[in-house]
């Protein structure tokens, strides 16, 4: 039987124990215990209490494991080098990475570092955390996986086909890189505004802050052309990347995005990730990036008061 571990017990971590337990064998893995009984809210509003096999990184350190075939670092983008660093001892350093990070930070520099395959994984499933044993499934999308190099395709088809049948509609593709750029797109229009806010993702079509979404897409529509991404569906231009964003805004619109979690626990948000490649682009291209050098610095203030 397959077996997949997942590094991160977060609100995508859970997400994906509870659906890949049933099909295969699944371990969760955190720096703390946490209990073995965890329930799945669905999307119907129905709640499911499931037995996960849950492991700490000392657990694993110190016990003699089956090598998995898979490994999934769900932690956050800034975590995941050092996450990675704590179990890489314990695993054959051929076995696949599936990298989940949010941004474009962490996924070459560890496709670069590590000597296996290194799948990058990006989604539109919407989940968020209820303590320790819960998870809501907020909102229903995506998966899209491959590796930055398109080398790795089978493998790729495998672990869709795996996701699918978990219940986690997922599509093996060879264009990966564009869209982990499309999601920090996204991402920045969505993701600094509600933290700041403290607004759910739908709020973001009220009049308060539709203009402020705008805004961020006109910057991000500039950096994207210029790093050579091509527009979403079909599209063209700053429409299209608006059109795109509030198609997203629509289909998530009770969910509370991981960085407005990240503030309200009094968490790092993940803004190096998905606001720092987009200011360095535009600094690298000679652009603007007034409105989310102001998102960045609002979100550096609200993370000094963690």
């Amino acid at each position: 039987m397959t077996t997949h571990w997942i590094l991160g017990p977060g609100a995508i971590g859970r997400l994906l124990a509870h659906s890949l337990a049933p099909i295969a064998a699944t371990a969760l893995v955190g720096r703390r215990s946490l209990p073995e009984q965890q329930a799945l809210t669905t999307l119907e509003g129905e709640q499911r209490v499931q037995q996960l096999k849950v492991l700490t990184v000392a657990q694993l350190g110190s016990g003699t494991h089956e090598p998995p075939a898979f490994v999934h670092i769900t932690t956050k983008a800034m975590a995941a080098e050092s996450a990675l660093a704590g179990i890489a001892e314990t695993i054959p350093p051929t076995t696949p990475l599936v990298l989940w990070q949010n941004g474009f930070l962490a996924q070459p520099r560890i496709t670069q570092a590590w000597p296996g395959p290194v799948l990058c994984a990006t989604t539109t499933e919407g989940a968020y955390l209820v303590g320790d044993a819960g998870v809501v499934h907020a909102g229903r999308g995506h998966t899209y996986v491959g590796d930055l190099h398109n080398q790795h395709s089978d493998l790729a088809e495998a672990l869709a086909q795996a996701l699918t049948q978990a219940g986690l509609a997922a599509t093996a593709v060879s264009d990966i890189r564009q869209r982990l750029w499309q999601k920090l797109a996204v991402n920045a229009a969505i993701n600094p505004l509600v933290a700041i806010h403290g607004v759910r993702n739908g709020e973001l079509r009220g009049e308060a802050y539709s203009g402020h979404v705008e805004a961020v897409v006109k910057e991000v529509a500039a950096i994207m052309y210029a790093e050579g991404i091509q527009s979403p569906n079909g599209g063209e231009g700053e429409n299209a990347w608006l059109a795109l964003v509030w198609q997203v805004v629509k289909n998530t619109a009770n969910n509370k995005a991981s960085m407005l979690q990240d503030v309200e626990a009094k968490r790092l948000t993940e803004r190096g990730a998905i606001l720092g490649p987009l200011i360095e682009s535009a600094q690298r291209y000679g652009l603007v990036s007034k409105v989310l050098q102001e998102l960045d610095d609002e979100l550096a203030v609200l993370e000094a008061g963690c």
